[in-house]
């Protein structure tokens, strides 16, 4: 990997801790629902651009895709009571896993 690709990764990386507390500020502060959702709308933008590169002919490995797994999991721990999919089409991929 070319260092100019590491660093690209690592600012996305960054850009998404920056939001994920601006997230737990805000939800901590009670704040308006609107900006807690957008900036979860920009985070989600941000997640997708990530795994988007580590997943790339370039970078794609099995490291990767741990790498991936890592980072879902911290940002998006499930709790359980979010196990529950609701998405028809999402439940039956995952039936299928």
């Amino acid at each position: 990997m070319k260092k100019t690709e590491i660093y690209k990764l690592m600012d996305l990386i960054e850009d998404i801790k920056k939001l994920d507390q601006l997230i737990s500020v805000h939800r901590q502060a009670g704040s308006s629902s609107f900006m807690t959702d957008q900036y979860e709308a920009k985070k989600t933008q941000l997640m997708g651009s990530l795994i988007d590169e580590l997943a790339s002919p370039p970078v794609r490995s099995t490291q990767s895709y741990l790498l991936i797994k890592m980072i879902l999991n911290k940002y998006y721990p499930v709790k359980p009571e979010e196990e529950l999919i609701i998405d028809s089409d999402i439940s039956k991929l995952a039936a299928a896993i």
